[in-house]
């Protein structure tokens, strides 16, 4: 799981809830260092991004780039001021704020396990 949020507080908590229902989190404040992570091979099969990140690059073209590299990538988005994603990537899901960490796991559970 990559979790890509630049808000501290809210990428603390969805990172815990996440840790605790056993899922292993990689997280990124920004796009550039999400693709970084990409790019060292991690073993990622979920992109769990916020659409307003800092940086050049948002949550939608972050999304586009980390599928160029790996196709088979889950993406869910997030967001509080949007509520859809006009340029979301095929079969991506989204997740308006404020969320319940717990909603947000059981999505990505059932996510990781289509991804299987």
């Amino acid at each position: 799981m990559l979790l890509v949020e630049d808000e501290v507080l809210i990428s603390m908590m969805i990172e815990d809830a996440m840790i605790e229902r056993g899922f292993e989190v990689y997280t990124a404040t920004n796009a550039d260092d999400a693709l970084q992570v990409l790019e060292d091979g991690t073993p990622v099969d979920v992109l769990f991004t916020d659409i307003n990140i800092d940086g050049e690059v948002d949550g939608t073209k972050l999304a586009r780039l980390a599928r160029a590299m790996r196709p088979e990538l889950g993406v869910v988005y997030a967001s509080g001021t949007q509520g859809s994603v006009p340029d979301a990537v095929p079969g991506s899901n989204f997740v308006p704020k404020p969320y319940a960490a717990a909603d947000v796991c059981a999505m990505l559970a059932s996510l990781k396990a289509g991804n299987a």
